[in-house]
């Protein structure tokens, strides 16, 4: 690994920490599930880094939110976190910062606003939600269909981010891409 990975991991680590900094707004219904900014970030980190420093600057991250540091949206940090009714979106934060990367970089060469807007909608927003509402289900003691039908209230937000995220990704990548194909 290059120096230039380590610093772009970084960055992109704390890109998430600093999304983080937008206040949550919380669903009680959903089990306290909040609405949060950092699920752009991995848009933006799988979709401008490529899979695999993608993926490794979310697990930089959830590192430093594991040794107690208040990185996540609210405030909240250390290992609580990754039990709590919110934790499967943030171990599929990984997954899928990967899978947009994996994603980009097929399409890098023909690279559109279609296919990085498809990218991030399936593997950003519908792989996130189908790792993350089975876990809220459980931990949060609910039915699933309550869990999947509650989660219908992020669609909005996730969608936006999606366009904010394209519009990123593709500007990145004609005037400085990360991503050597």
């Amino acid at each position: 690994m290059k120096t230039n990975d380590i610093v772009y991991i970084a960055l992109f680590a704390a890109l998430m920490a600093a999304l983080g900094v937008f206040p949550p707004i919380s669903i009680p219904a959903l089990g306290g599930v909040p609405i949060t900014a950092q699920s752009m970030g991995i848009m933006l980190a799988g979709g401008i880094l490529g899979a695999r420093r993608g993926a490794l600057s979310i697990i930089l991250f959830l590192v430093l939110v594991a040794v107690g540091l208040p990185l996540l949206s609210g405030g909240r940090g250390g290992l609580a976190a990754f039990a709590g009714p919110s934790a499967g979106f943030i171990y599929g934060w990984v997954i899928c910062a990967f899978i947009i990367g994996l994603a980009i970089e097929a399409f890098w060469d023909r690279l559109n606003v279609f296919n990085v807007a498809a990218t991030l909608t399936v593997a950003g927003i519908f792989l996130l939600y189908a790792i993350g509402i089975p876990w809220l289900a459980v931990v949060a003691g609910i039915p699933f269909e309550k869990a999947f039908f509650g989660s219908v209230a992020y669609i909005p937000g996730d969608a936006v981010k999606m366009v904010v995220a394209t519009a990123v990704i593709l500007t990145v990548k004609r005037s400085y891409p990360l991503i050597n194909r």
